[in-house]
């Protein structure tokens, strides 16, 4: 191993580090202080009712820890969103749970827990999975109600998916172990169950405050919703739980009752564990994001006994596309290839560009996989679509189409992992967000952005420098230095995984050892889901 290797093992070592404290602190949700309190009503955590509903010897896989991550600071953050989003095993079922933190701000809705719990909800819908909620909310967080309230993607829109879900036969189940007031109150009972936990829950449209504002009534929120109030007189919940624990070992019970589920079929074998050691990608990856590396020594360190098969492999060589196992299933792989290519022509090709020829053949290989029924795996480290005359000339921009209809009207799961760069169209192309991943993650190393911090900094740095020139200002070379410097620092930080992970354009930032388990747990998950429609391109023809 040479001196590059030990490098740049260090320093990816370091940004898992940082991860991991970064996680730490993200656990405590609204401070020790109010865990503490937490405690003290004989309530568990978010975390801990999800520790103790979940299986314990099987692995689970977090969904948007690092939400609202740097936002709503004026208002006191709201880590996590407020809402604690997990897909693990309960009763030995895969499931998905979704848990409001009261640690924060009470568990109050913030306009980013309002898209944490949509996310949630199309998971599940997306694999047919079984969804658990365990309330405990203040509902919606006012001072930011205009951004939670009433659009399509709002508060709203996720009672509408309780309804969807329900006439789909997903199961729902909902345990009131806090706070469920107003628009709120509709989620639980929405659910084709619902418990309540004796002196701790509650349910009602509006509080013993605002009946006694509205109507002149005086009851206490005990009478008025409590756990007899709804399992005794109104019939609104269907069971009484005496504490947090003896609900969720209802639910347990429950869940263990779900016949078997209808499966895709995806192909899956014993598993095997890659051949190389998994920890040789922290030295592989290098420490700039513009040095060059063979993302073939990555794919050997992820996919069963470190066999893959290529397909194409001496043409459009700036993609790798390739056929392999992960964990048993069979998938297939599309990765950008981040070394320097000599093509048959003579003609170098640079890594982490996608040309027309590896756009044609990536477009092909996706309409194989979808023929064939294997899920799609996206390995972006991606600079983009490659540009100038020759490209041009060639048709990038329709090859470029074709591979983006391709990824578009796929009907196989797909699962994307951000391994380094993943800027402007290459995102687009390579399965970004917009392109519907089942589940899709990024390493402490990536970068999500339009383009590179050093070169966005040196578009905005022409254009700040303009607007000055025109104000009559000089622009000395220790002034354009700062300007520079201040662009770059602030651009960086929006190219930053955490950056995206907060605005949940990511699930969840993991580190690389974990990358197996994300994918093996999303086919699973997508398997419960059997393939409902033929794949095609429409009129952009392969």
């Amino acid at each position: 191993m040479d001196i590059n290797f030990n490098k740049n093992e260090d320093y990816n070592k370091l940004l898992v580090s940082d991860l991991r404290n970064r996680f730490a602190k993200v656990k405590l949700g609204g401070g020790q202080k109010r865990i503490d309190k937490h405690h003290e009503k004989g309530k568990l955590t978010a975390r801990e009712r999800i520790d103790y509903l979940l299986d314990s010897k099987r692995k689970s896989i977090e969904i948007g820890a690092f939400v609202g991550d740097g936002m709503y600071e004026e208002h006191g953050g709201c880590p996590s969103g407020g809402v604690v989003v997990k897909i693990g095993y309960v009763s030995g079922k895969q499931c998905i749970v979704v848990a409001n933190d009261a640690t924060v701000k009470a568990g109050a809705w913030f306009p980013i827990t309002g898209k944490k719990n949509l996310r949630a909800q199309e998971i599940a819908i997306e694999n047919k999975l079984p969804i658990i909620y365990l309330v405990d909310s203040a509902g919606v967080y006012l001072p930011l109600q205009d951004e939670i309230f009433p659009d399509k993607e709002h508060f709203g829109r996720i009672f509408r998916n309780n309804a969807v879900m329900s006439s789909m036969g997903i199961t729902q189940i909902a345990a009131v172990m806090g706070s469920c007031v107003a628009g709120g109150a509709y989620l639980p009972i929405m659910s084709d169950e619902a418990l309540i936990v004796d002196k701790t829950g509650s349910i009602f449209l509006a509080g013993s405050y605002l009946v006694k504002a509205a109507i002149g009534e005086t009851i206490d929120n005990e009478t008025l919703g409590g756990a007899t109030t709804h399992c005794e007189i109104s019939g609104v919940t269907d069971y009484k739980a005496k504490d947090d624990k003896d609900a969720l070992d209802t639910i347990k019970r429950l869940i263990d009752k779900i016949g078997d589920h209808d499966t895709a079929g995806f192909n899956r074998v014993e598993a095997k564990k890659p051949k190389e050691n998994p920890e040789d990608i922290y030295g592989i990856l290098p420490k700039s994001r513009a040095d060059q590396y063979d993302m073939l020594e990555i794919i050997s360190r992820l996919v069963d006994n470190g066999e893959y098969d290529e397909y194409k492999k001496g043409y459009g060589q700036t993609i790798i596309t390739a056929y392999a196992r992960i964990d048993g299933w069979a998938v297939g792989i599309v990765a950008n290839q981040r070394k320097l290519v000599k093509t048959k022509k003579g003609e170098m090709q640079f890594g982490g560009v996608i040309y027309n020829d590896s756009a044609d053949k990536a477009t092909r290989f996706i309409a194989n996989c979808n023929q064939k029924k294997i899920p799609l795996v996206f390995l972006q480290d991606v600079t983009g679509f490659m540009v100038g005359s020759k490209s041009e000339h060639g048709g990038i921009i329709k090859d470029g189409a074709k591979m983006v209809n391709a990824v578009s009207n796929s009907v196989v799961p797909k699962f994307t992992i951000v391994v380094g760069n993943s800027y402007g169209a290459g995102n687009y192309a390579m399965c970004g967000k917009a392109y519907d991943p089942r589940l899709i993650a990024a390493w402490p190393s990536a970068e999500l952005a339009v383009m590179s911090g050093n070169s966005a900094a040196k578009v905005l740095l022409q254009i700040e420098k303009a607007s000055l020139l025109k104000k009559g200002e000089e622009i000395t070379p220790e002034k354009e230095e700062e300007l520079f410097s201040k662009i770059k620092d602030r651009y960086d930080n929006q190219v930053s995984p955490y950056y995206a992970a907060s605005r949940l354009w990511t699930d969840a930032i993991i580190d690389p050892l974990d990358t197996r388990t994300w994918i093996s747990m999303g086919i699973e998950a997508a398997n419960h889901a059997p393939i409902e429609k033929p794949f095609n391109m429409g009129v952009l023809q392969v």
